[in-house]
């Protein structure tokens, strides 16, 4: 069984920065794929981004493309991703996500590819 605990959300201005952290328990952290997504009101939950064991490979869905970064401390047993330029469209609830394999060799934005959640933390960017 893994863990994952996300940091706390919060309310932010469009064009500010956010950076959330999901800290693993429970299991090796390094033999898992990680993942974020978020869910908008109304909406189903969505891939966001996605990076392998080591942090050699990355994806990201394309509207957060050069805004967002995934990042891994394996000694940590963290996940992070940092949020730039924000813009009101990326309100949601962001949730972290594992896959116990090492590379991502799945189809990364399928939601039922993963083995584990957290429970979510509030994003607000307000206009």
């Amino acid at each position: 069984q893994v863990q994952l605990v996300e940091s706390v959300g919060g309310l932010v201005q469009a064009g500010g920065s956010l950076r959330f952290s999901c800290a693993a328990s429970g299991a090796t952290f390094g033999a898992y794929a990680m993942g974020w997504s978020r869910q908008a009101p109304g909406n189903a939950r969505d891939f966001v981004a996605a990076i392998s064991w080591s942090g050699g490979s990355t994806f990201y869905v394309d509207s957060v493309k050069g805004r967002f970064t995934i990042s891994r401390d394996n000694a940590k047993n963290t996940v992070y991703l940092q949020m730039n330029s924000l813009k009101p469209e990326d309100t949601a609830v962001y949730y972290c996500a594992a896959k116990r394999t090492l590379y991502l060799l799945f189809d990364v934005s399928r939601q039922d590819e993963y083995d584990y959640w957290g429970q979510g933390t509030q994003v607000t960017v307000s206009s």
